[in-house]
């Protein structure tokens, strides 16, 4: 029996952040499935290729990921959100949108995203700020 790789939809408007996110996630399993650059874009992109979960920065040229986070969260309860920010004060957001958890950009490499957007992770994580 194969099981099928996650699907996770990438939102942040930065190119070279997206780029290295995806060779991160693809290394550790997951299938990236899609990328936005925007709020418009991502909540777009969620609709269309409907992933399992979503690596979603806070800071958005034209919204704010916390807000893109509550509408998806909304729309699929069941839906993995894990925010990320250069700014690590942003973590503070996370368990008022249906967030897993906020990771900082430098800190992503060294999380754990397996059990973040499987959903497995230490649950005393879910909601909160981690690094």
């Amino acid at each position: 029996m194969t099981v099928r790789a996650l699907h996770v939809l990438l939102i942040d408007d930065h190119a070279l952040f997206r780029a290295a996110a995806r060779e991160l996630l693809e290394r550790r399993g997951f299938a990236v499935v899609a990328e936005a650059d925007g709020a418009k874009a991502g909540l777009q992109a969620a609709i269309a290729v409907a992933p399992d979960a979503v690596v979603l920065d806070v800071q958005l040229p034209d919204g704010n990921g916390i807000d893109v986070c509550r509408a998806l969260t909304e729309a699929q309860p069941g839906l993995v959100v894990l925010l990320v920010s250069a700014d690590p004060r942003q973590g503070r957001w996370a368990g008022k949108c249906g967030a897993v958890a906020f990771v900082p950009k430098a800190r992503l490499a060294s999380a754990d995203l397996v059990g973040l957007l499987r959903g497995s992770a230490d649950e005393d994580l879910a909601g909160r700020a981690i690094g």
